[in-house]
């Protein structure tokens, strides 16, 4: 749970069931000129893996994609083998949006009791490379991170992700 790099499978994300698509497992390069990313972050070739949404046919502008985490708790050792505390505990992450019709993507801690707030928001092109975000999770109760991607108002803007890690702040 601690590390996913997607080259298998979804490791234990999930995809939410009441979004209007899924988040795709791919390899390579996508193949609209514009778009990217030309690979994955972890093996940095075409034989590589991440997860990615395209806002080609048969998504429509706007609509989202939802993927999210098992409940993270600290009464459970789901960050590397060692006990969490929500003060300590981070996520790290790469992710990928480039081309000229980008919509958003949006990260999301969600309590148990189902309280959402917004930790991460950005919107547009960041260039055609990966890059690298790591953000603080505090929180008094059980919770998930969802990873949200919505589609802007053109074909040629998908977004990707890799190397998703839960660990302890040092």
């Amino acid at each position: 749970m601690g590390h996913c790099n997607f080259e298998f499978d979804l490791c234990a994300w999930e995809q939410d069931q009441n979004d209007d698509f899924d988040w795709t497992l791919r390899t390579g390069s996508i193949m609209i000129p514009g778009t990217g990313p030309m690979a994955d972050h972890t093996l940095q070739g075409p034989s590589g893996h991440y997860i990615f949404i395209k806002s080609s046919f048969p998504q429509l502008p706007e609509q989202k994609a939802k993927i999210f985490s098992p409940k993270l708790s600290r009464r459970s050792k789901n960050c590397k083998g060692i006990e969490c505390h929500y003060s300590w505990l981070q996520i790290l992450f790469y992710y990928h949006m480039h081309g000229v019709s980008i919509g958003s993507l949006t990260i999301y801690q969600v309590t148990a009791s189902n309280q959402e707030k917004v930790l991460f928001n950005l919107t547009g092109n960041q260039g055609n490379f990966w890059q690298r975000k790591q953000l603080l999770l505090d929180e008094d109760e059980d919770f998930q991170i969802t990873f949200e991607g919505q589609v802007g108002k053109g074909y040629r803007g998908d977004i990707a992700l890799d190397d998703i890690t839960f660990t302890k702040e040092c």
